[in-house]
């Protein structure tokens, strides 16, 4: 890229891979403001199970996109996109780099690569979709994908109604599938992007990671922070933000559906599927350094090297 053009730095990672105590230290070390770029994150009344920066973090690290929506609320890859550009154009104009951290790896790549000519939604193409989830199941939906975009399929978990939906959507509506209209780019960042993922080397060691954070979280009041979306009333586990990891499961145990503990051990199960498609995605991801998540300093002069 052109040396003309502004700096900006990608933090991606799965879950419980240490990206905030990393961009704390860069924002001391650096004239960086943080993005967030994470779709939970942005929800407002969802900070334990989101594991959201505590007060005491943002103080240190003030983080943009997060809190900016209620949970009833809707937001996507486009939204983000928009909100995420300017900030960082805000930023820039500062004279400061934008340090974009978070593990919603979609945000990242429609914000680097632009957005696809996707067809729009059509409302009797997903009332079909979902009528026929309900007779066969998702998994059967899921193989369905998974035949015609083996790309996607491997993508996209059948736990996953929206975007599975979606993705049998764009096929129905234009003949051609997820991945080979999603090969179309669209407008890509002018900036000079320097790119990093931080996780543990052992897989182990991130499994280890994923169930002391849930442990904490239960700690924390995990359970009352989710009963009291729960008894908001116009919430119902099909939003983007109730199918989030671990609120999903025990907004379960709230209906009766499961035990507390079966909620806390699904709940982890579902993280750690959430981290191995996080990292999926970054095995394929070009131009980044990998940092080590068990050698903090180690990864600040490794990012450090990289913008001196």
């Amino acid at each position: 890229m052109s040396n003309a053009l502004p700096k900006a730095i990608f933090l991606m990672g799965p879950t419980a891979s240490g990206k905030t105590d990393l961009a704390i230290a860069l924002r001391k070390q650096f004239p960086v403001e943080i993005i967030s770029v994470d779709s939970a994150l942005i929800y407002k009344g969802m900070d334990i199970g989101t594991a959201k920066p505590t007060a005491e973090e943002l103080a240190l690290a003030p983080h943009r996109l997060i809190d900016i929506k209620d949970p009833s609320e809707a937001y996507s890859a486009a939204d983000f996109r928009a909100d995420a550009l300017r900030e960082m154009e805000e930023i820039v104009a500062k004279g400061r780099i934008p340090l974009l951290v978070g593990g919603t790896m979609l945000y990242f790549k429609a914000l680097l690569e632009g957005l696809s000519p996707l067809p729009s939604a059509d409302p009797v193409i997903r009332a079909k979709i979902e009528q026929e989830a309900k007779e066969q199941g998702w998994q059967a939906l899921h193989d369905e994908l998974c035949r015609i975009d083996p790309v996607a399929g491997a993508r996209i978990h059948p736990n996953d109604p929206q975007r599975l939906s979606r993705a049998l959507e764009v096929f129905r509506i234009s003949g051609k599938t997820l991945t080979e209209l999603t090969e179309t780019k669209g407008e890509p960042l002018p900036y000079e992007v320097h790119q990093f993922a931080i996780a543990p080397k052992e897989r182990g060691e991130l499994h280890r990671r994923i169930e002391l954070r849930f442990d904490k979280m239960i700690e924390a009041g995990f359970e009352e922070e989710v009963r009291a979306l729960y008894d908001r009333g116009d919430l119902n586990p099909d939003m983007p933000s109730i199918r989030c990891v671990g609120y999903r499961q025990m907004w379960d145990h709230l209906a009766g559906s499961c035990s507390l503990e079966d909620a806390v051990y699904r709940g982890v199960c579902a993280t750690r599927q959430l981290a191995k498609r996080q990292i999926t995605w970054l095995r394929s991801w070009e131009n980044l350094t990998w940092l080590d998540s068990d050698d903090a300093q180690l990864s600040l002069q490794t990012v450090t090297k990289s913008l001196t």
